[in-house]
């Protein structure tokens, strides 16, 4: 583990001056392809970097911030667009943070004009009140009898609390991060999930509810230019179909890119199929709503129960097999017990330093 470590801050230090090179291009390249060509290298070294990590905690986290997020970024700032876009900020304390991690900054004024606000009570800073991710930790907490007793449980019950843990998990590791990010800059961000399990219908989960920060990055890099194109081909009216399906098709590339990463092993194309079944589920339910034209509704407890039913089913059937195959479960207990470890050597020290103290004031 401390191998690990030592490689992660080494990533993240390659990570800092990258993105200080590309801030300062900026200053002389103008956007366009010359720009692309100028930070290109940074974007293969991107998809190189996370290759140096292993751990599920530091090198799955990585491999999304950098070779998903940060490079999706980098390629919208090529051409002067998305939120590292010189319109936004020119700092270089504003463009690495936002570059690289997984963060929105709080707008109020912008968050008033959506169609549909965000579901769950926010404070003024924009983040969720800590008791949300505390009640949450302790779900997970009191999962931990039944991890130890699992031959004793059915199958499907363990796979579905495994299935809360990766949300439970994802989402306080993103909580802990804008809460650095915050606590640094003084900025205002705003949460990464909306409460996914109160979805009304699978465009609810995944453009408002599930993981907003790759729903931003999409829409600008993939479904915008989709819809454009498709509009010329199939007219305004249906372009968001094709549109929305290139962003499930982006994402489960992604996805097998990440699985990569964490497991090192050749793909099966489970999480591909996964997210390329729901591009479709998505892209017919938009069509139905364009086609009902508002004169049908279900009503919203059925609708929910559907979509979050609908997902939690195919998670398990493509999803989960998936993040399974690349030992992400015994990497993940074996990383929880380096932590347990870890406080307890720690713990050990101070005790046995105060103890020291102690004796020797007398």
């Amino acid at each position: 583990m401390e191998g690990e470590i030592s490689n992660f801050m080494t990533v993240w230090a390659v990570v800092v001056i990258s993105l200080t090179y590309c801030h300062t291009i900026s200053k002389t390249v103008p956007a366009g392809t010359r720009r692309l060509l100028a930070i290109s290298p940074v974007i293969v070294l991107f998809f190189i970097l996370p290759l140096s990590l292993t751990t599920i905690s530091l090198g799955g986290l990585t491999s999304f911030f950098i070779a998903w997020l940060c490079n999706f970024k980098l390629v919208l700032f090529a051409f002067g667009k998305g939120p590292l876009s010189p319109s936004r900020s020119c700092s270089l304390a504003y463009f690495i943070p936002v570059a690289c991690l997984p963060i929105k900054i709080h707008n109020p004024v912008e968050s008033t004009k959506k169609e549909e606000g965000p579901c769950s009570e926010i404070n003024e800073r924009g983040l969720k009140s800590p008791m949300n991710y505390v009640v949450k930790c302790l779900v997970i907490v009191a999962f931990l009898p039944a991890y130890e007793r699992k031959v004793r449980v059915h199958p499907v019950i363990i796979n579905l609390m495994y299935l809360v843990h990766v949300y439970v998990g994802l989402e306080v590791s993103l909580a802990v991060v804008g809460a650095m990010v915050r606590a640094l800059t003084g900025i205002g961000l705003e949460p990464q999930f909306e409460e996914p399990y109160l979805s009304t219908s699978l465009q609810d989960f995944w453009g408002r509810r599930w993981n907003l920060m790759v729903t931003d990055i999409l829409h600008p890099a993939v479904y915008l230019p989709v819809r454009s194109i498709s509009s010329r081909v199939i007219g305004r009216r249906w372009a968001a179909l094709p549109a929305s399906f290139a962003c499930f098709l982006v994402s489960a590339l992604m996805h097998e890119l990440i699985f990569y990463y964490i497991g090192r092993k050749e793909p099966r194309w489970e999480v591909t199929s996964f997210f390329l079944l729901h591009g479709l589920c998505v892209a017919a339910e938009i069509a139905a709503k364009k086609a009902l034209a508002g004169r049908f509704h279900l009503p919203r407890a059925v609708s929910g129960a559907m979509a979050v039913g609908f997902i939690l089913a195919t998670a398990l059937w493509l999803f989960l097999p998936a993040l399974l195959w690349c030992d992400a479960e015994d990497k993940a207990r074996s990383e929880a017990t380096a932590v347990v470890d870890f406080v307890k050597r720690t713990w050990s020290v101070v005790e046995y330093t105060y103890s020291s103290i102690m004796k020797a004031s007398r």
